[in-house]
Formats: C-alpha cells, sequence, structure tokens
C-alpha cells in the first residue's frame, strides 16, 4: 500500500531487459523466451520451378440443372514458370512468368428457368490469352528444429494484361467484341513447404490480403467503345486462389 502522496514509478522493458526500480537500488533482470532459430533456407541457394496445366472438356447434347441440349467444346492451357535467390538465411527474391490461353465453342445451349421461360443461345466463340510477370519476396520459417517442413509469406507484386475476342451468331446476325486488358495486383500469400529430399519441394499457397486494379477497353463490330474500370481488395482466405506446385532448390 501506498501513501497518498507517494507515485510508483513505471517499469522500463526494452530488448528483453527488465529495469525494477526501487528507492535504494537498481536491480536488472534478463529473460529469454527460449525460442529458437534454425536456418531453413540457407544464403546462396536458387529456387526455381514450373507448373503446367490442362483442361478439356467436350459435350454433346449435355443436360445440366437448368441447361438443356448443351453442346460444344472447350480447353484452357496455363503454363508458370518460377526463379527465386536467397539474399539472406531464408529471404529469397525473383519472380514469375504466366501465361494462360482459354478457347470455347458453343454450338448450341437452351436456358429453362421453367416451362414457359427459356432462351436459346447459339453459335458463340470465344477466344482469349493472358500473361502476367510477378515480383516475389519471400521470407521462410522453420518449425522448431524440423527442416522438413517450413512456412513462408510471400510478398506478390504483379502486373498482366492480355486479349480476347467474343464473337455471336452467324451470317448478317454475327455480331463481334474485341477486348484488351490491363491488370495490377498486390498482396500476401502465405503458404506451407514440405521437401521430399534435399533438392524437391511440394508447396501450397493461399492468397489473403490483396489488392487488385483492371482496366478494359471493349470495341463491338468496330464501332462501338466502351471501358470499364475495377478496383477491389480482400482480407480473406479465397478457395479459389489456393495454389499447388513443385519447387527445386538448387
Amino acid at each position: 500500500m501506498l501513501p497518498i502522496n507517494a507515485q510508483a514509478e513505471p517499469a522500463d522493458s526494452v530488448s528483453g531487459v527488465i529495469l525494477a526500480r526501487t528507492d535504494s537500488t537498481q536491480q536488472l533482470q534478463q529473460f529469454s523466451r527460449e525460442i529458437a532459430r534454425r536456418s531453413f533456407i540457407p544464403k546462396g541457394q536458387w529456387i526455381t520451378g514450373i507448373s503446367v496445366s490442362y483442361s478439356q472438356s467436350d459435350q454433346d447434347n449435355y443436360q445440366f440443372l437448368i441447361l438443356e441440349n448443351l453442346s460444344g467444346d472447350t480447353y484452357t492451357f496455363k503454363v508458370s514458370p518460377m526463379l527465386l535467390f536467397a539474399f539472406r538465411d531464408d529471404m529469397a527474391a525473383g519472380g514469375r512468368f504466366a501465361y494462360s490461353r482459354s478457347r470455347t465453342r458453343l454450338k448450341n445451349a437452351d436456358v429453362t428457368l421453367d416451362p414457359e421461360t427459356g432462351y436459346n443461345v447459339d453459335h458463340l466463340f470465344s477466344i482469349s490469352h493472358t500473361y502476367t510477370f510477378t515480383g516475389a519476396y519471400r521470407m521462410y520459417l522453420s518449425l522448431g528444429d524440423n527442416t522438413r517442413f517450413g512456412l513462408f509469406n510471400e510478398l506478390q507484386l504483379e502486373l498482366g494484361g492480355g486479349q480476347s475476342k467474343i464473337a455471336n451468331g452467324a451470317g448478317q446476325n454475327l455480331t463481334g467484341t474485341y477486348e484488351r486488358h490491363f491488370n495490377f495486383s498486390a498482396g500476401l500469400s502465405p503458404g506451407v513447404v514440405v521437401f521430399l529430399n534435399n533438392y524437391s519441394a511440394l508447396e501450397v499457397n493461399v492468397g489473403v490480403l490483396g489488392y487488385n486494379y483492371t482496366a478494359t477497353k471493349s470495341t463491338t463490330d468496330q464501332i462501338y467503345v466502351a471501358r470499364r474500370h475495377m478496383r477491389s481488395a480482400n482480407f480473406k482466405i479465397n478457395l479459389f486462389s489456393i495454389m499447388f506446385g513443385v519447387s527445386f532448390y538448387i
């Protein structure tokens, strides 16, 4: 219990050191959090990898929910190489390039909402390709003394663009739209890395925090011009942004 006129002096805490002050003596106490730091990715290591995906589907008189008599085909192809360099222990920087191309040909499709409401879509053709350049900075964290499992957090800055063409109808009813778009995004992508051996590892990462900006210019029938700008920001786990890949540590 302190007297009414007495004032207690605050304790100072800097870098794990506590100063406890008394009226006549000054006592120094030092503590340790017992966090063991172990180098997970050593300085001077090259990190490289590549992911390739391809999907194709064909439909002939296919029916699904409100879609009937669906006929057409589609394919999607994507390739993305990566190269990083560890300039310090557990810190790496570099980039990746991604190219994707997709095509859709819809011959016929009936959309039936109810027995009295429905419409038909036919002779729809769409083709697009996009390319992106991404600068990446990674920080690794080992799980205790384990050198097989680790965590990483990746800061990404992405620039990209692409083109797409959409045509609908046939003969005199043919109409088409040509689009060019530019994209910029920045975000954080944490993940997990599991080493299969000393040189190869599996990686899983997911986007959590990010900002995205997209600008699109559309020209319809070579006459009508439209522009669209879209901005978005998120701070949540996006299940559609989960990425699986294989990387090599040289």
